[in-house]
């Protein structure tokens, strides 16, 4: 019988607090802690990099503390471990290592996953291209067990390959037929329950300036 999720999330987080680096901290240290190991975490998922992350997050953390950056760097490595049951640099090389095992028919369906976000685009409420270019890179990441960011290039290399397009070309088309034309109609709709022609204002403004050129500054 499988773990629920859940369980082996709440499980692994009090293993990471009775650890050896959770034990000396505070409640309070121990969330600022967790919640950096849960950033890196999702660094390494997106970009496939970490130590940037981690040497900015372990200088932030270490600055209101009693120890340096060292010490809060090891801190954060030791309870990432204890939380995701392997080490950041593991978990990079995991996600190297089922790139390079990518086949074929994995990499053709960038073009499938490409295309979707049109979909999702003309679907969705005041969405714009590049969120949902980000949805469906994560989307499929998760899919093949690779980075957002290789997903997100082997979606755009397969587009263009297909469609003898850019994938960002075509974004713009899609923000200006689907974004930027759902935005315009919401301003319009706003004025029009108001009451006002959203050009009343640059008109009465014009007006006024007409009329102050009719009949000049006022005097004493």
């Amino acid at each position: 019988m499988a773990i629920p999720v859940e369980d082996t999330k709440k499980k692994r987080y009090q293993e990471a607090r009775e650890s050896f680096s959770g034990r000396l901290l505070t409640d309070t240290q121990f969330d600022e802690a967790v919640a950096i190991t849960g950033i890196i975490e999702r660094e390494i998922h997106r970009t496939g990099s970490f130590k940037e992350k981690l040497g900015d997050y372990s200088y932030a953390f270490a600055r209101s503390e009693r120890f340096d950056a060292m010490k809060a760097e090891t801190i954060i490595r030791d309870l990432f471990k204890e939380r995701y049951g392997r080490t950041m640099n593991a978990l990079r090389e995991g996600l190297i290592e089922r790139e390079d095992a990518l086949g074929e028919d994995d990499i053709a369906r960038g073009h499938e996953m490409a295309l979707s976000i049109g979909e999702m685009v003309e679907k969705g409420d005041k969405l714009t291209f590049n969120r949902a270019l980000a949805h469906k890179s994560g989307e499929f990441a998760k899919q093949l067990g690779i980075t957002h960011t290789v997903a997100r290039n082997i979606m755009a290399e397969q587009f263009e390959a297909v469609e003898g397009q850019s994938i960002y070309d075509w974004g713009k088309q899609l923000d200006e037929n689907n974004y930027r034309a759902q935005v315009e109609a919401e301003k319009e709709g706003r004025s029009r329950s108001n009451g006002r022609s959203p050009y009343r204002s640059s008109y009465r403004s014009a007006a006024s300036r007409s009329s102050r050129d009719r009949t000049g500054p006022a005097g004493p």
